[in-house]
């Protein structure tokens, strides 16, 4: 009785060491990413965040992270830091929305849309 409480013990402290890992030791996700902002109306308008839309930023959209999250995006070898303020995208096969300026560092926009791997800093 006593080695069974004392495993279910254990077994709670490893749950709770994992779940309180710092967030940059959580692996990485990979998926689809686009961008917007440039002649496409959003320049200027208020994100989900509260703070105005700026394509010349490094931010992203993101359906769940909270607000303010930091995520390194990882394309070619090339990577970027961006600040999640926005929510999005809405097309499915895509994770994230980066800014013109997110995208831009990553690759040509003339892409439209790239596969990238993205990390929590």
């Amino acid at each position: 009785m006593l080695s069974l409480k004392l495993k279910s013990l254990c077994g709670l402290t490893a749950l709770a060491m994992t779940s309180f890992l710092p967030l940059s030791a959580q692996a990485a996700s990979c998926g689809g990413a686009s961008h917007y902002g440039v002649n496409d109306g959003y320049h200027g308008r208020i994100t989900a965040s509260g703070e105005r839309f700026n394509t010349y930023a490094l931010t992203a959209a993101h359906r769940t992270l909270p607000l303010g999250t930091r995520l390194r995006v990882t394309h070619n070898n090339r990577s970027v830091v961006v600040r999640i303020n926005d929510r999005g995208p809405y097309v499915w096969g895509r994770e994230l929305d980066l800014s013109y300026a997110a995208f831009k560092t990553l690759a040509s926009p003339d892409k439209g849309h790239i596969n990238v791997c993205y990390q929590l800093v």
